[in-house]
C-alpha cells in the first residue's frame, strides 16, 4: 500500500511565529524569519491512498491549509485529541460536507468525542437535509489498537502518553503519524516496528513536560529504525537551517505543505 502523506502543518500550538516579537510581527524565536520553511502553521496532515483522504485533525488553520495544498474532499477525519490547535478549525468541515454531500465520520476515543462534544455539540447533531450550514460529522468511538477502515485506507491506532492526558498515534501501512507526545510504550512501538516512514512530533530542543524533544526523539528513531523520520510540530526553538545541518542521516525536519510517498515510487518499483 503506498500512501501519501500532506503535511498542512508543522508548527506546535502557538505556530511560528508566535504572536508578538519587539515589532508585533511575531516572535520567531531562534529560527531566522528569512527561511520560509520555519513559518509554520499548527499541525495536522492529510493521509492519501487511492483517491481517499483522512483528514487528522482539524487545526484553527485548516482552511488556508487545504487551500495552500489544494486539497479537493476530504472522506473522514480522525482525532489524536481535543487540544485547541487540534481541533478548532472544525466548522470548516461543513464546506467538506457540501463537497462530500454527506455527514462525515469523526474517528477517536470516546474521551476525546466527549471532549470536543462540549466546544462543537452542534457538528454532532443528525444531519436535516438539505445542504449544510453547520459541520454535520458522525462520532465514531475507538479505543487504541483498533483499525479503521476509510473506503479501503486502513489505519491503526496506538495509544501515546501526553503529559496530563493521552493522544493517538496512527500507522497507515509503511507510514506513521506521532504528534503530540511525550512517551511511548512497547505497544506504540510494536505497532511502529518495521514502519518505512515516521513522522514524528519533535516540539523543541530541551526537555519539556507534555511533548517529546530533540534527545529523546532521537533515541527513539534509533530503536524503531524506519528508513525515513521527519519531525513535525515544531516550535520556535527549532530552526529549520540549523535541523538541517546538525540531524543524522534519515532525519529531516518538516515543513508547511511538505509531500511524502511511503514507499517512494522508486523502492515500489524496486519490489
Amino acid at each position: 500500500m503506498r500512501i501519501t502523506a500532506i503535511l498542512l502543518g508543522t508548527g506546535g500550538s502557538a505556530g511560528v511565529p508566535h504572536i508578538g516579537g519587539p515589532d508585533g510581527r511575531g516572535d520567531w524565536g531562534v529560527c531566522d524569519p528569512a527561511e520560509p520553511r520555519n513559518r509554520r502553521s499548527r499541525s495536522s496532515i492529510v493521509l492519501q491512498c487511492d483517491g481517499v483522504n483522512l483528514l487528522v485533525d482539524t487545526s484553527p488553520d485548516m482552511r488556508a491549509q487545504l487551500l495552500d495544498c489544494a486539497v479537493t474532499h476530504i472522506d473522514a477525519v480522525l482525532f489524536t485529541h481535543a487540544h485547541a490547535d487540534h481541533v478548532l478549525g472544525l466548522d470548516d468541515v461543513r464546506i467538506l460536507n457540501r463537497i462530500a454531500g454527506r455527514p462525515l465520520d469523526a474517528f477517536s476515543t470516546a474521551t476525546t468525542l466527549d471532549e470536543i462534544r462540549v466546544r462543537f455539540g452542534y457538528a454532532f447533531r443528525p444531519w436535516q437535509p438539505p445542504g449544510f450550514y453547520r459541520p454535520v460529522m458522525v462520532p465514531r468511538v475507538i479505543v487504541p489498537g483498533e483499525v479503521i477502515e476509510v473506503g479501503g485506507l486502513s489505519v491503526t491506532t496506538f495509544d501515546q502518553d501526553h503529559g496530563y492526558t493521552r493522544s493517538l498515534g496512527l500507522r497507515a501501512g509503511p507510514l506513521a503519524y506521532s504528534t503530540d507526545a511525550v512517551a511511548l510504550d512497547d505497544t506504540a512501538f510494536a505497532v511502529l516496528d518495521g514502519v518505512d516512514t515516521w513522522v514524528v512530533g519533535c516540539f523543541q530542543r530541551r526537555e519539556h513536560r507534555t511533548h517529546a524533544w530533540l534527545d529523546r526523539v532521537l533515541e527513539w528513531i534509533a530503536r524503531v529504525r524506519p528508513r525515513r523520520a521527519v519531525l513535525t510540530h515544531m516550535g520556535n526553538d527549532m530552526d529549520w537551517g540549523w535541523l538541517a545541518a546538525h540531524l543524522p542521516a534519515g532525519v529531516e525536519a518538516a515543513y508547511d505543505g511538505m509531500v511524502i510517498e511511503a514507499p517512494p515510487p522508486a523502492a515500489t518499483a524496486a519490489r
